[in-house]
């Protein structure tokens, strides 16, 4: 008996014991407990998978919405500010043109009054000068009785 045949032995032993203890089978539930495990951990990925698809599509959606609310917002902002911009710009041009019609009647007002002045001296010094020619050429009886028809057809051309 050599060796060879004591190998052959020990290893027909050691096979015999491992079938004897079930190995083969705690291996097989070993590999079939992994594998379910790696089965489960494989469809929870992909449920996650999926979840997580959903809140990607949920969110590039409501990326969407918010990108189409702040164009409206921008629009409506816009819009707003045209309003506002044509608003003040009538108001700015309604003021001044009072302005400039308030500052024309204060114009000519002030034409009207300086030409009151004018008149209103002219008359006073064509009354002295009258008064004066006259009371040097005529006696004060008669100076003071012309005078007053003077004065009288003065303040009638005025009236």
């Amino acid at each position: 008996m050599d060796a060879t045949f004591w190998a052959l032995v020990a290893l027909i032993i050691f096979v015999a014991v491992i079938l004897y203890m079930k190995v083969p089978g705690m291996i097989s539930k070993s590999l079939d407990a992994r594998a379910d495990r790696i089965r489960n951990e494989l469809e929870e990925a992909r449920k996650l998978r999926e979840e997580a698809q959903q809140l990607l599509a949920e969110f590039q959606r409501k990326r969407k919405e918010a990108e189409k609310d702040a164009a409206d917002i921008v629009e409506a902002a816009k819009h707003e500010a045209e309003l506002l911009v044509s608003e003040a710009k009538t108001k700015t041009e309604e003021y001044v043109a009072r302005r400039a019609a308030l500052a024309e009647q204060k114009i000519s007002q002030a034409e009207r009054d300086a030409i009151n002045e004018v008149r209103s001296s002219a008359v006073d010094l064509a009354v002295e000068a009258a008064r004066t020619l006259l009371a040097s050429k005529v006696d004060s009886k008669a100076d003071a009785d012309l005078f007053k028809a003077s004065l009288q057809q003065v303040k009638s051309k005025l009236n």
